[in-house]
């Protein structure tokens, strides 16, 4: 999946491509938050964005008879014609999305893409869709079986069902064959999560659910603070890991040092690890309220093929958890889910760099892996990154994104953070030996 943006904030002009991990670091203030909160807002509503035409003499047929067949395939043909439809009408409602002023953006261009082959993937799969009606019978079906290119749809009494409502349904069930399995699902971790969690006790008593309107608070901040509001109901839940992989969990509870729970009125709290002691989150640590959405979301939220965004994970975190943060997010990867942050840290970086350049069979490697405690899933292959780092274009203001170089032995390219730790380097060393007559 590619994402290309002109106009966005600072971002004047960009590109950058979805994989497995992907990071975008630079400078402060450079466009990585409008990116993710860009691309976040898109994934979470596309079927809203979304919608394909049925040929009339389709839709006269199925009334008609109350069954019609479909070929998906000039459908499919044009998923990226459909996307760039469905952009062009995201790109309206960006300023809602980002809290921001829309006159600043009037000249905006949002576009995603997607991969020819994921889409002949698609098509190659099952589907189906049922609606039953209150008496529990099936009003319509819509299905295509494994390795068919048709969609077969079905209506019961046909001639009562409104042209447009069949033109509506058999849309949307069209976008969801298409991009279903193409989009992720994201679940986006902002950066101004340890403000709001705070308030979590006042949050749950409100009566009704917290809509933020632009241009106060971009939507990603909204549905932090809503989720948060919900966390009753989402630990009443099981994530795919707490089903199969207990040991992801126990890292991170060893991690933040205990665990999180929420009580019979909804009330977040924190327990301390070898204390019987609940704090609530305005009497926890910074680092527990920085990673308060990421416990929630990995015990009850997380399923495979999720897209996780998170917004600076190295938020309120000595470095030597954000080695460890690190290492879980590969384990993560390498577990199937989508990894998509934004960063300032050198030390996160390098942690990354470390898990690509220890992936090799050399005898040393593997020796020093083993020192040093590094368990093979949590190696990873330059393949599965996608490293951007902010980029001036020579103007004031305007930014690119650029692809950083990954090699397979010397790690990720991070020109940004190289720079800076060079600089301090060459102070240190004045101040240590500059006053050195010889």
């Amino acid at each position: 999946m590619k994402v290309s943006v002109e106009n966005l904030g600072v971002l004047k002009n960009a590109e950058f491509e979805v994989g497995d991990f992907t990071l975008i670091c630079g400078d402060n203030n450079t466009g990585k938050t409008y990116a993710t909160y860009a691309l976040y807002g898109f994934l979470s509503g596309w079927r809203q964005w979304l919608s394909v035409e049925i040929p009339r003499p389709t839709i006269d047929a199925l009334l008609k008879k109350g069954v019609a067949r479909i070929d998906v395939r000039p459908f499919a043909e044009q998923a990226n014609a459909i996307l760039k439809a469905g952009c062009e009408h995201y790109t309206k409602y960006l300023p809602g999305v980002l809290g921001a002023k829309a006159d600043r953006f009037k000249e905006t261009s949002f576009r995603i893409s997607v991969d020819d082959h994921a889409l002949r993937t698609v098509i190659a799969g099952a589907f189906e869709r049922k609606k039953r009606g209150s008496e529990g019978n099936t009003i319509f079906s819509i299905s295509k079986e494994a390795g068919d290119s048709s969609l077969i749809v079905s209506l019961n009494d046909p001639e009562d069902w409104p042209h447009s409502v069949v033109q509506e349904v058999i849309s949307d069930s069209m976008i969801e064959l298409l991009f279903a399995d193409v989009l992720p699902r994201p679940f986006l971790v902002s950066a101004e999560r340890t403000g709001g969690m705070v308030f979590d006790d006042e949050l749950n008593y409100q009566p009704y659910e917290i809509t933020l309107h632009a241009p106060d608070h971009p939507v990603p901040v909204q549905d932090n603070v809503n989720f948060i509001r919900r966390a009753t109901h989402a630990v009443k839940s099981d994530s795919f890991l707490a089903i199969d992989h207990q040991d992801i969990l126990d890292e991170f509870a060893d991690i933040i040092g205990g665990c999180f729970g929420v009580d019979g009125n909804g009330i977040i709290y924190f327990e301390p690890a070898g204390r019987r002691v609940r704090l609530t989150m305005d009497e926890s640590s910074g680092t527990v309220r920085s990673l308060l959405l990421l416990g929630l979301y990995l015990h009850h939220v997380a399923r495979p093929g999720d897209l996780l965004m998170i917004d600076e994970p190295e938020l309120s975190l000595h470095p030597n958890n954000q080695r460890r943060i690190a290492r879980l997010f590969a384990r993560l990867v390498n577990l199937g889910l989508r990894v998509f942050l934004t960063t300032h840290s050198p030390y996160f970086v390098k942690e990354l760099n470390t898990l690509i350049m220890l992936n090799h069979d050399k005898p040393y490697l593997k020796n020093l892996a083993k020192e040093e405690r590094y368990r093979s899933n949590e190696l990873l292959r330059p393949a599965r990154f996608k490293v951007y780092t902010t980029d001036n274009k020579g103007r004031v203001a305007e930014y690119t994104l650029e692809p950083a170089l990954i090699d397979a032995e010397l790690g990720i390219e991070a020109r940004s953070f190289d720079t800076t730790i060079n600089k301090m380097n060459w102070i240190r060393d004045e101040i240590v030996w500059g006053g050195d007559d010889g």
